[in-house]
């Protein structure tokens, strides 16, 4: 009898092992989660891995919710807190604006001091003769005198009184236009929204400027750099948990007349679009508000063209990659080892 119930005893731990393997089996692997939308006037991309439909789902919408409300509440031409306070700045009078933006202003003149005001987001005017603060570009150039005018009353960030949430302008040019910040800080907001949630492995993509969280199964997420001048990536490279990346070039907002190309990309130096430079991507690794110094320390160095690389060692990048005007590639070591070029993609020139 004792040993007809050890019989059973392992016949029946045998069909609990038989059902575990079945179940295993039949188990679907973990699955990605998309969403896309449209602000920032571009395209966004949420990506979760290895969580639940219900529960990505409810992450990536609250996300997008955050995205618009960032969008209505700073856009730099459509009635929203930014073009409020512009609006105070240029009558001479002091505002209140929310804690968020208060911080978010500090912050960017902090940003634009290391960059020599390469980066500045004051500009808001000259963006706006350019014919940039629109949906669509028209091909047109701006009065010179006009230009000649922004420039003469040089407005900086520097220029901004901040006490609390009381903000002047000791220059009433000032124009505020936070594109080039605005969508580094969606990343860092999106990636405390999906971390609050419990999403750990997810890639945020706001129009090539993307945050990783986590990673995609055993391995890391791995995204393609475009090409500046064709409609696919010149390299791949692996991104890896809390690590954002950036990239200002001039094809992503510009138009073309009489075969030249005018990109957003000001330099307040002259008034004009910047022409040294292609693309210039930097990857900053994993500390404090990543997403927004990916997207505002890549404006500068774009603008400065060959002087590019001091700019970067200001902000702290050592990954930076420069697709100068004539085509050439410009690549830190560090970056370079991470990179797998396409084929034909050169001349690769790479620098400390």
């Amino acid at each position: 009898m004792a040993g007809a119930a050890i019989l059973r005893r392992v016949r029946a731990a045998f069909a609990a092992l038989v059902v575990v393997a079945l179940l295993a089996s039949c188990a679907k692997p973990p699955e990605l989660h998309r969403q896309e939308g449209y602000v920032f006037g571009t395209r966004v991309d949420l990506t979760v891995y290895g969580e639940s439909a219900e529960d990505s789902a409810a992450a990536m919408n609250e996300v997008l919710r955050e995205f618009d409300r960032l969008h209505r509440t700073y856009h730099a031409w459509q009635p929203s807190e930014l073009t409020a306070l512009n609006e105070s700045i240029g009558r001479g009078e002091v505002a209140t604006v929310s804690d968020e933006l208060a911080g978010m202003l500090k912050d960017a003149a902090r940003l634009s001091e290391l960059g020599d005001s390469l980066f500045n987001p004051a500009l808001g005017e000259l963006i706006a003769l350019w014919g940039f603060q629109a949906d669509e570009f028209v091909a047109r150039l701006p009065d010179p005198d006009g230009i000649r005018t922004v420039l003469d009353a040089r407005p900086r960030m520097s220029d901004l009184v901040i006490e609390g949430n009381r903000v002047s302008s000791r220059n009433p040019s000032v124009r505020l236009d936070l594109g080039g910040y605005a969508k580094g800080y969606a990343l860092d907001r999106a990636a405390a929204i999906l971390r609050a949630r419990g999403i750990h492995n997810a890639l945020i993509n706001i129009g090539g400027n993307v945050m990783a969280l986590g990673k995609k199964g055993d391995a890391p997420w791995r995204l393609g750099l475009q090409h500046p001048r064709k409609p696919e990536p010149m390299a791949t490279l692996p991104l890896y948990d809390g690590e954002a990346i950036g990239t200002s070039g001039d094809y992503q907002r510009y138009f073309e007349l009489d075969g030249v190309r005018y990109s957003h990309l000001i330099d307040p130096r002259t008034g004009a679009p910047a022409t040294a430079t292609q693309s210039m991507t930097v990857l900053v690794t994993p500390r404090a508000n990543a997403g927004t110094l990916s997207d505002a320390a890549s404006k500068a160095p774009f603008i400065a063209g060959d002087g590019w690389r001091e700019y970067t060692r200001r902000y702290g990048i050592d990954h930076a990659l420069r697709v100068a005007a004539d085509g050439h590639i410009e690549v830190t070591r560090e970056l370079r080892a991470r990179l797998q070029f396409m084929e034909g993609v050169g001349p690769i020139t790479v620098v400390d």
